[in-house]
Parts: structure tokens; sequence; C-alpha cells
């Protein structure tokens, strides 16, 4: 039942992507408007109270598309959109991207020189805000390259002309023409620009052509098997591309609703999807995780769900969302926003992010390839290509490059020698070129792939590759432990990083002697965190991803950091880690 499972979603979502091609006039946009024209009457979004049908956000977005046609703003010209999640968010790069105009969808959390390196690398002179955010642009806006012309949608702060929604009141709702609108645009031109989340330096901008989008909201309409009886409840932020472009298609390329909201809220999340009647609903792995970290409620149970999909989810989460909440189904996925390698799990195996089983081996352009974590380079052979990894072994995952085929086109970053710099050449044949995602994976002997880890949080103690997602894993098994984030830090005198864990814990119920009894049990010698930091939260991206570089920055010193520290000693006891202890580990005088 397994690999019927398995070869129904992989059909189905094969035949709905099928046509997607680069040089092909049908956009995005137009998949968009199909759908209106199919389910016009029906709802659409739903938002704080709020609904649109299919019909108002068709309206909606055309009335962007007009007023950038109107303003001058050229096709191939982009806007910067800067908003949380809500009702127009949608309809401004859809509208935008009728009349040929790129949208960068900026993080709305970002400030100060974050944000202004975003809005810079956009290349956009136009940015649309809301009372929320237009007091950050503002703190920037006099250290900017270029001067911005900001509009603002939903009340706020109006400086005469530049209140967007008195403007659309006076401009049309009908459609820009396709003949005329989008003439001599094909699938392969820009319609987002999609910023990664930063997590070890500055966000970089990912191009998204019409094509890439396609894939994105096709492939999960396929995927989930939604439908006009669904509702698709989403909190996840819309600049990303889970919430943005997967959970978006799946909804408004089916005749769903999507159940739009400001943001997550794991206290009342349940109460929510009960509410909302949600029959969906996307994730980011640590969300959930926050959800099993959560005291029960009756609400948990009564829920509608029959599937949620997305990304990041850990087995010990996977389990108990299965157990505890009941979920029927979970479709893990796995993508890079930039990349060209995308795999569902659509038979549900726990733990896996996707599956090639062998007699689909060369429909696929995935391979692991073996990789030094302490070089950060990939191991070539006596021939100078690279190696293929045997199952149960750990590699790079890559991605082939086709430029004409969409499903495996590259198309990279705003910045062409940071997208230079992801693609590996003479990889298994002279003259290839392949697309290097950054992350760890193993494939087991059924074709089964397993996220290990990114490559960065892999580190090398006493000779030996420690993952640190494994690590946190193990961890996480720990009465008490809610949330763990595992990293290397520098050890003066030794070669390497040492393992270091943050923790946020239940203080009524974690017990730092039981902690070291599971590690011992759990993790060799080399793989056991050495520090300790406990937190009383664990800092996050916009999307749960945790943040790592500050953490390594602080390292384990007391005068550095204000959380409590904790040393694993030479008798494996952990001991509070203070400035003289500091001190003398710092000397070498304490064995590590």
């Amino acid at each position: 039942m397994r690999e019927v499972r398995f070869l129904r979603g992989l059909i189905r979502t094969l035949g709905r992507v099928r046509g997607i091609a680069p040089d092909s006039p049908w956009l995005a946009c137009d998949d968009l408007e199909a759908a209106v024209d199919k389910f016009r009457g029906r709802t659409a979004i739903t938002f704080e109270g709020k609904s649109v049908t299919y019909g108002d956000l068709d309206a909606m977005a055309n009335r962007y598309g007009n007023w950038a046609k109107g303003r001058g703003i050229k096709r191939g010209e982009t806007v910067a959109l800067f908003m949380p999640n809500r009702m127009e968010y949608i309809a401004v790069w859809y509208g935008l991207a009728k009349v040929g105009v790129a949208t960068a969808l900026i993080n709305c959390n970002l400030s100060g020189q974050a944000l202004a390196h975003c809005l810079n690398i956009s290349g956009a002179v136009h940015l649309i805000v809301d009372s929320e955010t237009a007091p950050l642009f503002e703190a920037v806006r006099t250290s900017l390259a270029r001067s911005m012309m900001e509009w603002v949608v939903g009340g706020g702060p109006k400086r005469g002309d530049r209140d967007l929604d008195r403007t659309l009141k006076g401009v049309s709702a009908l459609r820009p023409t396709r003949e005329t609108a989008r003439a001599g645009i094909t699938a392969r031109e820009v319609m987002l620009y999609i910023y990664t989340s930063g997590t070890t330096g500055m966000p970089k901008a990912a191009r998204i052509p019409h094509t890439r989008a396609q894939l994105y909201m096709r492939g999960f309409a396929a995927g989930t098997d939604a439908g006009p009886n669904d509702r698709l409840y989403c909190c996840l932020p819309l600049y990303h591309a889970t919430g943005g472009l997967c959970a978006v298609g799946a909804a408004l390329l089916t005749g769903a609703t999507l159940v739009l909201k400001r943001k997550f809220s794991a206290s009342s999340f349940w109460d929510d999807i009960v509410a909302e009647e949600a029959t969906l609903f996307v994730y980011i792995g640590e969300l959930c995780r926050y959800l099993v970290n959560q005291p029960e409620v009756p609400a948990e149970r009564m829920h509608s769900l029959r599937l949620i999909f997305g990304n990041g989810l850990s087995l010990d989460v996977w389990n108990k969302m299965l157990s505890r909440f009941r979920i029927p189904n979970i479709l893990e996925f796995y993508g890079a926003t930039e990349g060209n390698v995308s795999l569902l799990n659509f038979d549900g195996k726990p733990g896996a992010v996707g599956r090639v089983p062998s007699y689909l081996r060369k429909s696929f352009n995935v391979k692991l390839i073996r990789f030094d974590v302490e070089t950060e380079l990939v191991e070539r052979g006596a021939n100078g290509l690279c190696i293929e990894c045997r199952p149960g072994e750990i590699g790079l995952t890559i991605g082939e490059i086709k430029s004409l085929d969409a499903r495996y086109a590259y198309a990279g970053y705003a910045d062409k020698t940071a997208s230079d710099r992801k693609v590996l050449r003479d990889v298994l044949a002279r003259g290839d070129a392949w697309f290097a995602t950054g992350d760890l994976m193993r494939q087991d002997r059924e074709g089964y792939f397993y996220f290990v880890d990114r490559v960065g949080d892999t580190f090398r103690w006493k000779g030996e590759n420690v993952s640190t997602g494994e690590v946190a894993a193990h961890l996480a098994e720990v009465h008490g432990v809610l949330e763990a984030n595992v990293y290397g830090v520098a050890v003066p005198g030794t070669e390497g990083r040492a393992g270091m864990a943050a923790l946020v814990t239940d203080h009524d119920r974690f017990d730092l002697a039981a902690f070291r009894s599971h590690v011992d049990a759990t993790l060799p010698p080399y793989a056991r965190p050495l520090f300790l930091r406990l937190q009383p939260q664990i800092v996050t991206t916009g999307t749960f991803k945790y943040r790592k570089i500050d953490l390594a920055a602080d390292g384990f010193d007391p005068g550095a950091v204000a959380d409590p520290l904790y040393f694993k000693d030479p008798e494996g006891a952990y001991v509070p880690l203070d400035a003289a202890l500091f001190a003398r580990i710092k000397a070498g005088e304490v064995r590590v």
C-alpha cells in the first residue's frame, strides 16, 4: 500500500506540472486566472473575520497591475513588498505579475542594516508597506543606496498621494489583457525575489521565475490532492516559499479556501483549527515542535484535518503529531528556494523527506556525493570526478542542472557571484553542472532520503563528524527539554570544534543528572555536548529556523553570556561554568 500511495502521488504531481516550460508564454498568473474563471464565486481567502471570493481577489490584483502600468513601472522592473500577512498580500504580487513586474518579498521582521541590505539588493524604487512596517522603513530610508517611493496600504501614516488604498479606488479593476500586458513575456522571467532566512549572515535574494512558482504551486495543488471542499490553514509568513507559494497554490489553484493568519500562536492553535474547520495546514518543523511542547487541550483531537504538509519535521515530533494529535496523513517535502531539487514523501514514511526508488533513478536529477565536512569540499576520485554515496552514507545533496527542463533549471540569486558559488562542475561526467544544495542527507536501500544537516552545521571533533541535527534530536528526547539548538564552538588548544547545546527547558521537569545519563547512553563520546547554555527561548528567523551564528560567536564565555552555562567535566558530570573554570579551560588546564 505504501508503494501504491507513492505512485499515486507521484503520477498526480507529475501530471499537474507537465507543460511548465521556460519558453512558454503561459505564466503563473495565468494559472491563477484560470482558477478564478472556474471558481469565481467561491471563497478564496479568509483573514481576520473578512473573506474575499476568487473574483474579488482577481479584481484586487487587477487594480495593482493597472496601478503599476499607470505609474510607468516597466516590465522587468521590481516593486518591493514589505508587509506582514494580510488580505492584500497575494493580490499585490499576483497583480504585478499580470503586467510583467517582479515583486521582492521582504521579511516583515527585518529592521536596520538587514532591512536596508534587502531593499538595496532588490533594485526596486517603489515599496509597498502597511502601518506596521512603515516606521521600520522610515528608520532606514536615509541609509539606502537609492531613493525609494513608499506606498502605504491598510491604514497608518499617509503622505499625500502615497495612500495606495485611496489611489487604487480610481484604478480599473478590469484584467490587463494578456496580449498587451504580457506580450513577449515567457515563464523563464523573474516573478518574485524570495530572500533566504539569513541564519548565517545577510539574506540573499533568490530569483523565482514563473516556472519555479508554477512548480511550487501546481506541485502542491496535486501533492495535497486539495479541492473545493478543503480549507487550508496558513499561519506561515507569505514572504517565504512554503507559505507564500506552496500553500497558496494548494488552495487557490484548486477552489479551496486559504484560511490566512497574521502569525502563528501555539496556545490558540488548536482552538483556531477547530473554529476555522480546517482540513489542511501547512507547517515548518519547529512550528510542530512548539505544538507538542504545549499542554494538552481538548481541541487538539477535535479537528477535521485530513493532511498536514511542510518541511523540517524531525522524527520525534513526527511520531507525536501522529499519536497525540491523531493527524491522519503527513506530507513532508524537501526543496531549496533558489535550487532545483524537489522531493516529496508521498507515502508518509516517518522521518523521510522523499523517495527516489531504484527503478526511477534516471527520472530524477538528485544525487548524493561524498563530502568532507571539515574542509567543506566535495571528495573527488583519481579521475577528478565526484564519488556517489552508497546507501546509508551521508553525502552532499546535489541536483543536475538542465536549463531546458523547468523542473531542473537553476535560477540562482540576484547576485550572480553568489549564484555561481552554488554550482559544481565536472561532477559525474566531464562538462556537467550540478546545483549544490548545502544540505547533507543519506538514502536507504528503498530509496528514501533523510535530512541530516546543513553544511556548516556539521562540525568535526575528536576526528569525527558531528551532526548538529542528529544530536539535537537526541537531546529533545530528554524529559523537560523543550527545544535544543546544537552548534560547534572553538576551544583554545584543540582541533576542530566542541559541541555546545542551547536548551530551553521546563524547570519543573528538567533534571541535569538525568540529562547527562541520557546523553551518555545515546551519544558517542565525541558527539556529547561539552557545553550547555540554558536559555528562556531560542532565537529564530521568521520561519522558525534556529539562528546559530550569534550563539557560536558568544561561545562559552560567562563574561559574554548572561544565561546559565555548564561544562561536562572530565568525570562526565555537567557542572556550572564560571569565570574561574572558563579561565582554566582556556589555559588548557582542564582536559576536554
